[in-house]
């Protein structure tokens, strides 16, 4: 069977937060093997974002590191401003950072709650703003695309599913999905086109203890109805699609990227 071909990026410049490792990382390279100028966003892996950078020159790509925290606004602002100065434009925003920092509800400081709702949620807040404001202020190319801009929001399947010990996490995944949709009402008649993507189990250092043993993932599995843990790829391949022509006619939607885990498995022999 050939290998499928990916939509064409082609001549576009992509930002995405969260570049310098996991899902973001995935993101950047194949946005790059698409054909998109990527500015691969860190916070504080200036080394893992280099060497994404890296591989999408290598493959006669290009591509800069830029360090922002996406929960500052004015760090936000210079890390447009920076992608604007480096490569004249920008086209597609994925808000893809995001943290976990995991905890029994009642024992859950207001620092805990705070700091991951400042990551994932205000953090894509400004993240999507500071791109509307963008898009709105620099000339529409239809020759590179029919959309005027495209913000993809990195959400989870845990802004459907509850997930106990995990209250903050799951807050704010809840609301990002709301925001886009919400953003996606306002500004579709501007042709910008705003849409989220909700992975499952994937498999990234955040979650390594969930499937790096048999053990592990064989009880994770049992939440996965297609019956494998998804990749990094899985999640860049949807990204890549949503960014693209392709999906014109697509906003204000999720697209769950989970192998089944979000049509509650449990219930698969009548609950």
């Amino acid at each position: 069977m050939a290998p499928a071909t990916l939509p064409s990026l082609k001549d576009q410049v992509a930002l995405v937060t969260g570049a310098s490792s996991g899902i973001g990382a995935a993101i950047a390279r194949a946005f790059g093997a698409a054909g998109a100028t990527v500015a691969a966003n860190y916070r504080s892996s200036q080394e893992g974002a280099e060497e994404v950078v890296r591989d999408i020159v290598a493959a006669g790509g290009r591509a800069l590191a830029l360090q922002a925290d996406v929960s500052e606004e004015d760090e936000v602002r210079r890390l447009f401003d920076a992608t604007v100065q480096a490569f004249g434009r920008v086209d597609i925003v994925v808000a893809n950072a995001g943290i976990q920092q995991d905890a029994a509800f009642a024992d859950m400081t207001l620092q805990q709650w705070q700091r991951v709702l400042d990551v994932n949620l205000t953090g894509q807040f400004l993240c999507a703003r500071e791109a509307v404001r963008r898009f709105d202020a620099q000339q529409a190319d239809p020759r590179i695309s029919r959309a005027r801009g495209k913000i993809i929001c990195m959400s989870s399947v845990h802004e459907v599913i509850p997930w106990a010990g995990h209250v903050n996490y799951a807050a704010s995944k809840g609301g990002v999905m709301l925001m886009m949709k919400s953003l996606a009402q306002e500004v579709a008649q501007r042709r910008i086109r705003v849409n989220g993507i909700a992975p499952g189990a994937i498999r990234t250092d955040i979650n390594t203890e969930a499937w790096a043993t048999p053990e592990a993932e064989q009880k994770l599995l049992k939440l996965i109805p297609y019956g494998r843990v998804g990749d990094p790829e899985d999640v860049a391949a949807a990204a890549v699609w949503l960014a693209s022509d392709q999906s014109d006619y697509v906003t204000g939607t999720t697209l769950m990227v989970d192998g089944g885990m979000s049509l509650y498995p449990a219930f698969r022999e009548n609950g």
